[in-house]
């Protein structure tokens, strides 16, 4: 038995112990180490890199690490495997995706703008902001020898006269505390209930003096990224907001990888618990810390996901959704609650969950497709949702239909050598110098953070920047040179953004041919989507009114950037919006308002879905959208014009 040390650059340290063999990759995926692996361990992303400080470690060699890099004692965990004690570095590129918590500081008004805004206007398509839970006071008369009711009759007595309603449901956990709060307050209490035309479920009961603040959770469980609220449910005021790397990113950055971890023994349960106990849960705790809040005053949920993240939280097995005829076990279900899940609410808190439409259409589309309200207008407008998956929904008032492509994770940093998620140190945005090839770059976190990698919105603005600057051609190569400029030994080319001494990690940062043609499919696949879509339904680019973009990969998207790496179609910049994080405002909707939770599943179930793999020219279509910005530059006029 060897000890194993995971060293930090922030100087922190986790230690654990291993047999001689066994993989070091495993070893920190079972140590809770978070290192970066979207290819989950199959040496062919170069993204799980650690530094060998002291100790052995049998390592192979591979394209991943020139040779000066491995004399350096730089290592790929997941084909390395201990041979005796050992220390190794894990640098801040590798950790990217680690459960870094952010908090939001929820006296900037951005950090709350897209809620109240999403409130204004969902009020306007005529959904009430309501829901069910309520907090009612109630006065009973003591108990005597000539009234001998017990308490839980008495509470249900007087709660079906002040209501009017004929069933009551008294939980355990309430059922334990009342005695003592009815014989505490002289038998006046505060009830926190649920209410519905035929029955009334009792979260809790408090003294009559006692400030009862009703609260919810909305979450966005996304593949790389979990987003969280908690609201006021009577105001819909956001009380705490935080985010976090999901913490299954170490069992591979897509879905599929995931499913087959899932597969393995106790796997469904190490997912289960990497999403809930090591993400979600310690985002309450701090965000009930700094509302001042209990965790047991929330008293529903309401999760937003898509179809494969909806079945891993719940512990329910997913293999059949990657398996022909990709046959999910529910598209919608109103079934959990706390107390199934582990979530660190109250344990009878409801668990909403936004409807799926498809295997690969789930729930944050439809949430989304709410807040961006496509359904409530007769123009033709198309919502984009940029993810791990790419998932569009094209239509009006009228009719909506929807599909997927698999994107892959660049648009969220994965499969990129320096990419990360829009955290701090992030690269969000970026300028080139045409004649210098300088860049200017804003970085996301306080003033003077160091750079670290890239995330989406910085990845999109660095190659169109390259591209319009003619340092890049439409294959992604490289035809300029200059100090920026890099070869290695195989001739492969690269830009440097950052120089090691600029930059907040332990190394350049840079972005490779290879990581621009990762990022080039990604974007063909959203590009050929948008065109088979349209081409099925007969429409062609000009007849698109409006295009909503959502996603968390950045403060916001350079649409102009996006079109010239031919990633959106070429149409007047002012069609384009930028909606944010649609899923976790759909989810936060579906949680305030029961008529927006019902009209979510209203959408999903009127909404046709397309399989693009179906579709025979879908294929070409990605070909042709694979460069830059295409094939066929005639689909994109005012670019080519630019370009002369």
């Amino acid at each position: 038995m060897f000890k194993v040390t995971f060293a930090f650059e922030d100087g922190s340290v986790v230690e654990t112990y291993a047999n001689t063999g066994d993989n070091l990759l495993e070893i920190a995926r079972e140590a809770n180490v978070a290192i970066d692996a979207p290819c989950s361990g199959n040496a062919s992303c170069g993204k799980c890199r650690v530094q060998l400080k002291s100790g052995e470690l049998n390592s192979k060699k591979t394209l991943h690490i020139a040779d000066e890099e491995f004399d350096a004692g730089w290592r790929l965990a997941c084909v390395s495997t201990v041979c005796a004690d050992v220390t190794v570095l894990v640098p801040d590129i590798a950790s990217a995706y680690k459960s870094r918590m952010k908090v939001a500081d929820l006296s900037s008004r951005e950090e709350i703008a897209i809620f109240e805004n999403a409130k204004r206007e969902i009020v306007f398509t005529g959904i009430q902001l309501s829901n069910s839970l309520d907090v009612v006071e109630v006065e009973m008369d003591p108990p005597s020898l000539d009234d001998t009711m017990p308490d839980n009759e008495r509470l249900s007595r007087a709660l079906r006269k002040f209501l009017n309603i004929k069933y009551v449901r008294i939980p355990y956990r309430v059922l334990k505390k009342l005695p003592d709060v009815l014989r505490e307050n002289d038998f006046k209490v505060k009830c926190v209930l649920r209410t519905t035309p035929n029955d009334m479920f009792v979260y809790d009961v408090f003294g009559i003096t006692e400030d009862v603040t009703v609260c919810g959770l909305a979450v966005d469980i996304g593949t790389t990224t979990v987003s969280a609220v908690i609201i006021d449910m009577e105001s819909g005021k956001i009380l705490a907001k935080a985010s976090a790397g999901n913490g299954q990113i170490r069992f591979g950055a897509d879905v599929i990888n995931r499913i087959i971890e899932s597969q393995k023994p106790g796997g469904r349960k190490k997912l289960q618990d990497a999403v809930i106990k090591d993400t979600i849960n310690p985002m309450i705790r701090q965000m009930c810390k700094n509302a001042g809040i209990g965790k047991d005053r929330i008293y529903r949920m309401c999760v937003a996901s898509n179809t494969t993240m909806n079945h891993l939280f719940a512990g329910i097995n997913a293999d059949p959704l990657r398996m022909e005829p990709y046959i999910p076990a529910f598209f919608k279900t109103n079934s959990l609650f706390a107390s199934d899940v582990g979530i660190d609410i109250n344990q009878d808190a409801h668990i909403i969950v936004a409807p799926n439409i498809g295997s690969y259409v789930g729930g944050d589309i439809t949430a989304g497709t709410l807040v961006s309200r496509i359904w409530n207008r007769p123009e033709f407008s198309l919502f984009i949702d940029l993810g791990t998956n790419g998932e569009l929904v094209f239509g009006n008032s009228d009719f909506m239909m929807s599909c997927a492509c698999s994107a892959g994770p660049a648009f969220e940093g994965g499969d990129i050598s320096c990419g990360m998620r829009a955290t701090d140190g992030a690269i969000e945005a970026c300028v080139i110098d045409k004649e210098t090839m300088e860049p200017t770059y804003k970085v996301v976190g306080e003033p003077g953070t160091k750079p670290i990698g890239l995330c989406g919105s910085g990845i999109i603005d660095v190659i169109s920047e390259l591209f319009i600057c003619g340092i890049i051609n439409p294959k992604g190569k490289f035809v300029r040179e200059g100090k920026r400029i890099r070869h290695d030994q195989y001739g492969m080319g690269s830009y440097v953004i950052a120089f090691e001494e600029d930059a907040g990690s332990v190394k350049d940062v840079e972005i490779t041919e290879v990581d621009i043609d990762n990022f080039v499919r990604a974007k063909g696949a959203i590009f050929s989507a948008i065109r088979t879509m349209l081409n099925s339904l007969d429409f062609d680019v000009s007849m698109i009114d409006d295009v909503y973009v959502a996603g968390g990969i950045g403060s916001g998207i350079n649409m102009k950037n996006a079109v010239n790496i031919g990633m959106f179609p070429d149409i007047p910049l002012e069609k384009f919006h930028y909606i944010g994080n649609s899923s976790l405002t759909g989810a936060y909707l579906m949680l305030l308002s029961t008529q927006a939770e019902k009209k979510t599943y209203e959408l999903a179930s009127n909404m046709t879905y397309l399989e693009l793999s179906a579709v025979p020219t879908y294929m070409d279509e990605f070909v042709g959208a694979c460069f830059l910005p295409h094939t066929d530059t005639s689909l994109f006029p005012d670019l080519a014009e630019r370009m002369k």
